[in-house]
């Protein structure tokens, strides 16, 4: 590895010796060399600073007053602390490097040591722990790999869309996507990160309206060994995960005000703490958000942050819903059949007909239901969810028959049909109509369902 190629300044480096001209004279070499240098007389010390700053590096003599350099050593390990540890001795023996390297030490040198050489192996100490972070990243990508997708789409509406991609693309400002539930604002995310300077680091996905507020607050920003029941390990946070990459999260609406607040100061400059730490760390992540309440209104109602709305919205992309992107309907319906089946054309022209309130989501459910229930390779009108056949009484008129309804009658209408459906089950209700249970419980509410 050439270690020219690492910016010293990016390296938070720790010396602790016990001899105070070493001390002051290596701090000094190394911060003309770039390093961000802090200093610590023993263990001790060392442990109350690292307590509150992140240290990439840490230089650590082994004879120490208070606490030992092996002391340290176990303490850190015992913390789960990630940092990279070159020890230092004046008079060093087998055993003494190789309980250091059991303690998890990087590398271990004889005094007196060149400062020079000294700096080559902080650097290839640094390199290792960077390979750590990347490997945990990497370890997260894996567990939590999305499934393959792609945009299908050729109206003017989504070729805005394409081109606004482009464009927010080639910075790393944040970016907020507007749409209504299941019109693929995950996937415009990923088109994004695929196509800015974050594509080779990780992309990191969360969604505000699946968890709880407690396990919300963990998940984003980590926490500490006993930091609360359960915390048996101390874990980082998709912050941490997200570091040199981008962080998605989806329904945006849905964080509480204090969480609001954790999140503004990250985007403010960077600085985050895992729950149960006083413990200040830095990251730089490229944020994704997604949305499909209307956050200017959600002000108006107390709910939602002005000061974040204007650090996420620094860049906007609206998602149009599936009912205004014109024959994208047939395009899609086309992919999710597939070549190997059939459907009749005046069934294709019924399904572009229909409005589809839950968008891409519900119709690719409806095709999947109904590839499952037909008979041979051919899709009819019987293998698809009623309420989208319209074959579903209300008021004794179906819903193909009701051409003189508006729009959001429509909408209201098929709500109302699958909730009855499903006799008030409102996760299978949800399910039908292709949203999340929190969207399905504000339709409820604003068409006054009971």
């Amino acid at each position: 590895m050439n270690t020219s190629l690492i910016d010293r300044s990016h390296i938070q480096l720790l010396i602790v010796d016990d001899e105070e001209d070493f001390r002051e004279a290596a701090a000094a070499y190394f911060k003309k060399l770039g390093y961000s240098v802090w200093t610590a007389p023993d263990g001790q010390h060392a442990l109350e600073l690292i307590a509150k700053r992140t240290i990439d590096v840490a230089i650590i003599d082994l004879h120490m007053p208070l606490l030992t350099g092996i002391g340290l050593l176990k303490a850190l390990r015992e913390q789960e602390n990630e940092l990279q540890a070159i020890m230092l001795t004046g008079g060093g023996t087998i055993e003494n490097a190789v309980e250091s390297m059991k303690q998890g030490a990087f590398d271990f040198l004889t005094k007196p040591a060149k400062l020079n050489e000294l700096d080559l192996v902080i650097q290839r100490a640094y390199r290792a722990r960077q390979l750590e972070k990347e490997n945990r990243q990497l370890r997260h990508m894996i567990r939590h790999a999305a499934p393959p997708g792609e945009m299908i789409g050729q109206s003017a509406a989504m070729q805005e869309v394409y081109r606004l991609i482009d464009k927010t693309a080639v910075t790393d400002k944040p970016v907020l996507i507007e749409g209504e539930s299941g019109t693929g604002k995950e996937l415009v995310a990923r088109a994004i990160h695929k196509k800015s300077a974050f594509a080779h680091q990780p992309m990191v996905v969360i969604n505000c309206a699946a968890l709880p507020e407690p396990l919300l607050e963990s998940e984003l920003f980590g926490y500490e060994k006993g930091a609360f029941t359960g915390a048996v390990a101390a874990k980082p946070g998709l912050f941490e995960i997200a570091d040199g990459g981008t962080l998605f999260i989806d329904e945006i609406g849905e964080l509480a005000g204090s969480l609001q607040a954790k999140l503004l100061r990250v985007l403010e400059d960077g600085s985050m703490r895992r729950i149960g730490s006083v413990k200040e760390r830095k990251v730089k992540v490229r944020l994704i958000a997604a949305t499909n309440r209307d956050l200017r209104r959600e002000i108006e109602r107390g709910t939602f942050r002005e000061d974040l709305l204007y650090r996420i919205n620094v860049l906007a992309i609206r998602l149009p819903p599936l009912r205004e992107r014109g024959d994208d309907t047939r395009l899609l319906i086309e992919h999710f059949v597939g070549p190997q089946w059939r459907i009749a054309p005046e069934l294709m022209d019924k399904l572009c007909r229909y409005p589809w309130p839950g968008n891409i989501r519900q119709l690719q459910n409806a095709i999947e239901r109904a590839k499952i229930l037909a008979e041979g390779n051919e899709i009819r009108c019987e293998n698809l969810p009623p309420e989208v056949m319209g074959s579903v009484p209300h008021d004794g008129v179906a819903l193909d028959r009701m051409d003189k309804l508006d729009l959001e009658s429509l909408n209201r209408l098929h709500v109302e049909q699958v909730y009855r459906r499903y006799q008030g089950n409102k996760t299978h209700t949800a399910r039908a109509l292709g949203i999340g249970r929190r969207s399905l419980y504000r339709l409820l509410e604003k068409y006054h369902i009971e």
